[in-house]
């Protein structure tokens, strides 16, 4: 297939008349179509633009070749978000677990000891997923200071939960604090991203 093909077949799939081509790239319809029929080539100049629009990359528009290196990371993304996603629908499912078990069933020891496998399973999933699947990005100093600041909310809460369910076994009612831990992390978040707004308009 050749350039011109190429271009052809880009245009086609995103629905786009030759005139639209032209205005995006500031050029005539007549160059579109002379580059779409194999006539002439794109000026160098025309490459990002025309990449852009159709959202490939340059080796791709001139060779063909789909850039091996994007589609394995968008690979990664997904199947992040997919892992991402079963990990937090069985956070839920241990919390449904504990509530089932001491209120169906009065056993609460059961339930506790499956909400501990299944956070186990889903604390796994996290981690590997974390390793092989994901994006590495330079943490700045307030990317840092959240982090503790969470895992410090984390451990407090897990620990006052327990103290807490052991010492009245309300299991079915106790898993209220997890969303209390939510809301904390949340407020955090909002409590530094306000702070480091603020720092930016000080120094400007």
């Amino acid at each position: 297939m050749t350039v011109g093909e190429r271009l052809l077949e880009l245009r086609k799939k995103k629905g786009l008349s030759q005139e639209e081509v032209a205005n995006v790239l500031n050029v005539s319809r007549q160059t579109v179509s002379k580059w779409e029929v194999g006539e002439s080539t794109p000026d160098f100049d025309k490459i990002l633009p025309l990449c852009n629009l159709y959202e490939i990359t340059s080796d791709e528009l001139l060779t063909g070749k789909k850039d091996i290196v994007v589609e394995k990371e968008n690979d990664k993304r997904k199947i992040f978000a997919r892992n991402l996603g079963i990990s937090i629908g069985l956070y839920i499912f241990s919390i449904v677990l504990i509530i089932l078990f001491a209120a169906a069933f009065e056993s609460p020891v059961i339930g506790v000891c499956l909400f501990f496998i299944v956070v186990a399973i889903a604390t796994g999933l996290i981690v590997y997923t974390a390793i092989n699947y994901g994006t590495e990005k330079e943490k700045t100093e307030e990317d840092k200071q959240l982090k503790l600041v969470c895992d410090i909310i984390d451990i407090i809460g897990v620990v006052i939960y327990f103290l807490v369910s052991f010492k009245t076994g309300a299991w079915h009612i106790t898993w209220i604090i997890f969303l209390i831990i939510g809301l904390l992390e949340a407020i955090a978040k909002l409590a530094l991203s306000l702070k480091k707004k603020e720092g930016e308009k000080n120094n400007e």
